[in-house]
């Protein structure tokens, strides 16, 4: 099972995620004879999408973490009468938490951007109306609004994990 799932997370991560989008949102009508006709199926099947690539992403970033704590940890709960369990939730998932806020901050933000690569598959996102508008009255403004709005959210979302990542820093001397 691990090497399955490793190749599976190989092949999510080593592909793009447009090509994932187009897979999820156009696969299931072809291959399966599902038809996939509203824009709420739609936007269903790219959200799938999005789920099955960041949770690939996470996973490493998650792995990543717990395999940084060093053994001593795990050998100094031993010591004190931790059973795993409870040295992993009162111990190393403390330290992991502290250790991945910065790439998860990071991956959210991909996300939120990423988010503008719907319009393939999906007519009801923001950067695709903003091109329709364009093409319409020949004006540069909706795109304009649309990288603002980007600008501004991921402004925002970057502000709050900067607190959480402040928060966390209950390990400094």
């Amino acid at each position: 099972l691990r090497y399955l799932t490793k190749l599976f997370v190989w092949v999510i991560r080593g592909t793009p995620l447009m090509l994932q989008i187009v897979v999820f949102s156009f696969g299931p009508g072809l291959w399966l004879d599902i038809p996939i006709r509203t824009t709420f199926q739609k936007l269903l099947m790219v959200c799938i999408a999005f789920i099955i690539n960041y949770a690939c992403y996470l996973s490493e970033i998650y792995r990543g973490g717990i395999e940084s704590i060093p053994k001593g940890q795990y050998e100094a709960c031993q010591v004190l009468g931790m059973t795993k369990k409870q040295a992993f939730f009162k111990v190393v998932l403390l330290q992991v938490i502290k250790r991945i806020v910065p790439p998860m901050s990071n991956e959210i933000i991909t996300l939120v951007k990423d988010t503008s690569l719907a319009s393939v598959a999906v007519s009801i996102e923001i950067i695709y109306v903003a091109e329709k508008l364009v093409n319409k009255y020949v004006i540069l403004w909706p795109l304009f609004y649309a990288g603002a709005f980007y600008l501004l959210f991921n402004g925002l979302i970057t502000f709050l994990l900067n607190r959480i990542e402040r928060r966390l820093d209950y390990f400094k001397a």
